[in-house]
């Protein structure tokens, strides 16, 4: 690096002004650590501009925060929408004095004799210790090629509403919970759609009069570590949308959605789907049931005085293409005229010149300390448990390594 692009410095430098880096930056100032914040764009920006027009926080407000600060003029028990959650993070950092700069893209990382340098548009930033809280979604994954100009193709993360689409039916492809949220969105504005379903797990919007988050925190499952390897990819359908229910497949299809497995090959002109769409509905009823039991055996051991709720081990009638599914499908008799890709999203490090990285992307950590001295991760999933991605668990993941970049100096 040339020494004359050398704009600052700074003893520690946060990439990223989304729920990580502001959490960090708190804990950073509460330790007395001079640092500085880069937002590439406005703080929480991905809140506002990569997510659709009605979308709400999938915990209720008195849980999806961090511990310092309440939402304000939203009831506790509601599901704040996208803009409430965002405008939460800027007034957050304003009140504190965030030392935040917005605007500003790092696009290189590299070792130093002293630490780092970060390059950016306007030169180049030194840093003694560097924490990239960029966030887990980066880069739009979308597997299947499906070779139809016909068709309009799109991931979730550009969806914003129905009016937004091409007439024709719609195909959905994604059972997390923007894929479940998005399809049923869809549904209630009229539209056909059609959802294709791959494994995951399917947790009681509340039970017993407490909401899945508070039950998951007693369970003790916020703070599991990732299983095995793979497991912790397992998507999650979940819903705050409409005041909160829970996603039950079923009850989707009887708002006029057709089932389909995983999507799978697209050959002349019709897209493929795994024959599992079965065995998915049925592993992710075993992970709704697990819940209840669990939630169950802990009401009874510590005589928690909870109204019991048998109705919640009742299940809406299969609809029939989970006992004759569709196979495949040719989009244009289908009358599909688009196709939202709710599939998740892969890390995008290539900025950082270093070689800490994984074969898939991912940074090698540990609980967000890298090999490299100085250098930390947070805010992505399963950096310390389960918790971690979510606002009070990157604030906790960001306390303990404000603490060490403190004890560092």
């Amino acid at each position: 690096m040339n020494s004359e692009a050398l704009m600052e410095s700074t003893d520690t430098l946060v990439i990223g002004g989304g729920q990580a880096g502001i959490a960090t930056s708190a804990h950073l100032q509460g330790h007395g650590v001079p640092h500085l914040v880069l937002e590439r764009a406005r703080i929480a920006e991905r809140w506002r501009s990569e997510r659709w027009d009605s979308l709400v926080a999938n915990g209720p407000a008195w849980h999806d925060r961090f511990p310092a600060a309440e939402f304000e003029g939203i009831d506790p028990d509601a599901f704040p929408p996208k803009e409430a959650v965002a405008d939460y993070f800027e007034r957050f950092a304003r009140d504190r004095a965030l030392p935040i700069r917005t605007g500003v893209e790092v696009t290189k990382l590299e070792r130093s004799s002293e630490g780092f340098y970060a390059t950016t548009a306007a030169g180049v930033i030194a840093a003694r210790n560097v924490v990239v809280a960029t966030g887990p979604f980066q880069k739009p994954i979308i597997p299947t090629v499906v070779n139809d100009p016909a068709i309009a193709q799109l991931h979730s993360s550009a969806y914003r509403n129905p009016a937004a689409l091409p007439d024709g039916a719609v195909l959905v492809v994604g059972a997390g919970s923007s894929g479940a949220q998005i399809a049923e969105e869809l549904a209630r504005a009229g539209r056909r759609v059609f959802l294709s379903i791959g494994p995951h797990d399917r947790p009681p919007r509340r039970y017993r009069g407490k909401d899945f988050v508070w039950w998951l925190g007693k369970l003790g499952k916020w703070d599991m570590k990732a299983p095995t390897p793979g497991t912790e990819h397992v998507t999650i359908a979940v819903s705050g949308a409409y005041g909160g229910h829970t996603m039950d497949f079923r009850r989707l299809a009887t708002l006029g959605i057709t089932l389909l497995g995983r999507a799978g090959a697209w050959r002349n002109g019709a897209l493929h789907f795994a024959d599992d769409l079965a065995r998915n509905i049925a592993e992710g009823d075993r992970n709704y049931l697990s819940v209840l039991d669990e939630a169950d055996a802990y009401a009874a051991a510590h005589g928690l005085d909870l109204p019991e709720e048998p109705q919640a081990r009742e299940f809406l009638p299969m609809p029939p293409e989970v006992a004759d599914p569709i196979l495949h499908l040719d989009l244009s008799v289908a009358g599909i005229g688009t196709i939202v890709w709710a599939t998740g999203f892969r890390p995008d490090f290539g900025w950082i010149d270093l070689d800490i990285f994984q074969p898939d992307g991912r940074p090698r950590h540990r609980e967000g300390v890298t090999e490299v001295p100085g250098l930390y991760f947070v805010g992505l999933p399963w950096l310390s448990c389960r918790g971690s991605a979510f606002i009070w668990g990157a604030w906790r993941d960001a306390e303990r390594l404000a603490g060490l970049i403190a004890a560092r100096a």
